[in-house]
């Protein structure tokens, strides 16, 4: 089965009538205030309708996105003060409480060596690659001034 319109305009014309007294007193155009409100009929497979399909265009989507130098650099920022500040809620937390202090150095410390290990041993750096070891650079960026600021 198939649709004979490709779109109908939808706003004040059709809610109103393109004849409406209101529409001739005022003079509204619709297309200039509602250009995008229109009824698209789907004919055979234009777009996706499933989820799958959905998930499946994710990646692309993501990397058309990231594709702008601002973009990856505002992201790399982002990651940069993400590490920071989670960097100084674990130092607070744990030290604050004084419990497991140790325990919580220690998983810092691998943590950061794993992703240093991982990032260096990758033959092409990636974009989420970039910003895993940035997070990590924020992280122990972090944890050196609280630790600055313990010693004096």
């Amino acid at each position: 089965m198939t649709c004979s319109f490709k779109s109908v305009p939808l706003g004040i014309n059709s809610y109103y009538g393109s004849g409406s007294k209101l529409l001739q007193k005022f003079r509204i155009p619709t297309q200039r205030y509602f250009p995008l409100l229109r009824i698209h009929a789907v004919l055979g497979n234009e777009g996706p309708r499933r989820l799958v399909d959905i998930i499946r265009i994710i990646p692309e989507v993501s990397r058309n996105y990231f594709r702008s130098r601002s973009r990856r650099a505002l992201f790399g920022g982002i990651s940069l003060l993400g590490g920071f500040y989670v960097a100084q809620t674990i130092s607070l937390s744990f030290g604050a409480l004084g419990v497991n202090d140790v325990i919580a150095a220690v998983v810092c410390v691998l943590l950061t060596e794993y992703v240093t290990r991982f990032y260096y041993s990758q033959p092409k750096v990636t974009f989420p690659l970039a910003l895993l070891n940035n997070f990590k650079m924020g992280f122990t960026y972090g944890l050196f001034i609280d630790a600055f600021k313990l010693a004096s």
